[in-house]
């Protein structure tokens, strides 16, 4: 990773501190407005003195405001804080799995032919699939065990870049039903948004009644957020169609994975 603002190593995890701060930040949130500090202190491992003084100074920083004794909640300033450093987190966290962890693992992928114990193969992506076969390529590891084609098999000992772009999502706003709902969507033009897209997701009933209106029935739909985010990060092209109060914030999230997106506006004129 390149050192820099959204690099974990120079803001949340450089020192005890920072992390004792935000592990406060989120069991205030968790039990405001009655917080009992004892209770966080034994959680923590740190003296209930300490967890004091940290709330004092998150209280003077302005992410947490006091009303009366052991009353205590998260402000919009202490809530972006903690996105934040979670969004370094879980960016952290991808970058162990993907380029330190590999080194090490056992990986599982899809043999493309059959396959033997000790055989070095090639690794690639394919339709979104981790694939292994006797062939030359960028990315190689060793086969553990033997494997029939199209079964799974075990690589270990993964070396070199597997060749790999990831994939873009097409976000379709609708309204809530307050604002008509599915019924102002034009299913001709949210057709044409979805074509070609090797996932299609709806967050919403608005969303979920226009796709099927529109003879799409979505892929996704519980969890459908972080599963387009998944699904691109492993090359597929998605599309997502959203009711408005989720859009903003959605948006907000690709921006912190740094996806690529593109909007699309699929409302009857």
């Amino acid at each position: 990773m390149i050192p820099g603002a959204k690099d974990p190593l120079y803001t949340i995890l450089r020192s005890k501190r920072e992390v004792t701060r935000l592990q406060i930040l989120v069991e205030i949130a968790e039990h405001q407005p009655a917080v009992r500090q004892q209770e966080i202190a034994e959680k923590l491992g740190v003296t209930p003195q300490a967890i004091s003084e940290y709330i004092r100074e998150l209280i003077d920083e302005g992410m947490v405001a006091a009303s009366g004794r052991g009353n205590y909640e998260v402000t919009k300033s202490g809530v972006e804080w903690v996105l934040t450093n979670a969004e370094s987190l879980e960016a952290y966290a991808r970058h162990i799995r993907r380029d330190i962890i590999q080194q090490v693992a056992v990986w599982a992928a899809i043999a493309a032919e059959d396959l033997s114990e000790g055989d070095e193969v090639g690794v690639y992506m394919k339709g979104g699939w981790l694939y292994a076969a006797k062939k030359k390529l960028p990315a190689t590891g060793t086969v553990v065990m033997d494997a029939k084609k199209d079964s799974d098999v075990g690589v270990a000992r993964l070396n070199g870049i597997i060749e790999h772009k990831e994939g873009s999502i097409r976000v379709c706003k609708v309204p809530r039903i307050q604002h008509g709902g599915s019924r102002r969507v034009n299913r001709k033009r949210l057709l044409e948004v979805l074509k070609g897209a090797d996932v299609v997701a709806a967050v919403g009933v608005e969303a979920y009644i226009a796709l099927r209106a529109a003879g799409r029935k979505p892929d996704m739909f519980f969890g459908a957020r972080e599963g387009v985010i998944e699904a691109a990060f492993h090359g597929l092209e998605c599309a997502i169609v959203i009711v408005d109060e989720e859009f903003t914030d959605f948006l907000k999230r690709l921006e912190s994975v740094e996806l690529g997106y593109t909007i699309h506006d699929p409302i009857a004129p």
